[in-house]
């Protein structure tokens, strides 16, 4: 950190933060719309990280947040292309301290984390010297597509020798991602029955038993108080008590630790059964380099059946787990732009959200799309692309 860097004043009251960690297209960015909508009087910051050069999820989020009142409340900061909180990351402590300076402006920081990132990078972060006298960790939360964990996508005991590697790196960072979650919010639960539900809590609770509470998210929605203002590690004393939210999934054994002091995420010494060194995320991505994010563009209005059809190709021809990005779809003598969004071949483009008319005259005709996977071949999926759709792809 810069010496020219004022350190803000020490607050009576560290802000609370909370983490939101999943694999990648597991619902995230919706899920935190969704909260935003309903914080209620809570003015929030939310620091949005991406495996990839273009910041969708921060602008997504930037849309949601226009359609709402007091969009003052709302403070929104990109970290795009890189792993937040990691070793190499030289704008999250400056970020962090720039909102320690307005804490009479902001009740809760909120950090949504890459697919691709591990929760403990931030939290060993906030309990840094720099940091530590200004945040606390309320919770960290891990949001789950559930039918594709109960299809056994993310299950490393299914994965054989013969299982491609992109399987057994996929089940590796899920579990990661699970054995430091506080809660997990079972998400895109729609189509599910009760006994497909109590199949997934126990699946998750087999792989992460310290995992304190479960959540359900019905269309993506999460009541705001089961998100935020848990203080599930914040040191109780003597003196006083503090409440903790209800929830509606806890496990069998779900408690109030006796010794909270190994929750503190103020304490310096560490986070307990949680600590989990800079040095050892660093090492867990390097150990794996074949997750691996591009931009693949198209100057010409695309045919949207063909442009899903080309991109449910790419899928299935490189381990692409996720896809999204804004389009120019052809639309009549015109074109309009579009948000796509895919998880491995699932695909889906979203309705238009402005006026038909404005959007073809005033949109840009040029099409950008992130593809993130393992070990994936660049030119292989523009090769695809270009094909299926008629239109050049690069």
């Amino acid at each position: 950190m810069s010496d020219a860097v004022r350190m803000p004043a020490v607050p009576a009251q560290p802000m609370p933060v909370t983490i939101v960690t999943g694999f990648l297209g597991v619902g995230k960015t919706t899920l935190l719309r969704s909260l935003v909508k309903r914080r209620q009087t809570r003015r929030l910051a939310l620091l949005i990280n991406e495996f990839g050069e273009v910041a969708i999820d921060g602008d997504l989020m930037r849309s949601g947040v226009a359609d709402s009142k007091d969009v003052a409340q709302v403070q929104i900061h990109d970290f795009a292309y890189g792993l937040i909180a990691y070793g190499d990351d030289d704008l999250f402590e400056p970020t962090m301290l720039a909102l320690a300076a307005r804490r009479a402006q902001i009740d809760h920081i909120l950090i949504e984390t890459s697919g691709l990132a591990l929760p403990t990078a931030v939290m060993e972060r906030l309990q840094s010297q720099a940091l530590a006298p200004y945040f606390i960790l309320d919770a960290t939360l891990a949001v789950v597509d559930t039918p594709l964990m109960l299809a056994g996508q993310f299950e490393a005991a299914a994965i054989d020798a013969a299982s491609p590697a992109s399987d057994q790196a996929v089940a590796n960072m899920f579990a990661a991602q699970l054995e430091y979650a506080d809660v997990v919010v079972l998400n895109k639960i729609d189509g599910l029955n009760e006994e497909q539900l109590l199949a997934a809590e126990r699946q998750v609770r087999a792989g992460a038993p310290n995992v304190r509470f479960l959540e359900l998210a019905y269309q993506a929605h999460l009541d705001i108080r089961l998100a935020l203002g848990l203080r599930l590690h914040q040191a109780t004393e003597k003196s006083h008590q503090h409440s903790y939210t209800p929830v509606s999934m806890p496990g069998a054994d779900a408690r109030v630790l006796a010794d909270q002091s190994r929750l503190n995420g103020h304490a310096h010494s560490g986070l307990g059964a949680h600590t989990h060194g800079l040095a050892t995320h660093k090492h867990f991505h390097e150990q794996d380099p074949g997750w691996m994010s591009f931009t693949l563009r198209s100057q010409t209005p695309q045919p949207a059946d063909a442009l899903i059809s080309a991109v449910c190709a790419a899928a299935r021809l490189e381990p692409v787990l996720r896809t999204k990005g804004f389009v120019s779809i052809a639309a009549g003598h015109g074109h309009r732009r579009q948000l796509l969004q895919g998880v491995r071949t699932r695909i889906h483009l979203a309705a238009e959200t402005k006026d038909a008319k404005e959007e073809k005259q005033s949109v840009s005709t040029i099409s950008e799309l992130v593809f993130i996977g393992y070990h994936l071949s660049r030119s292989k999926i523009a090769a695809v692309l270009s094909e299926t759709t008629g239109v050049e792809w690069k």
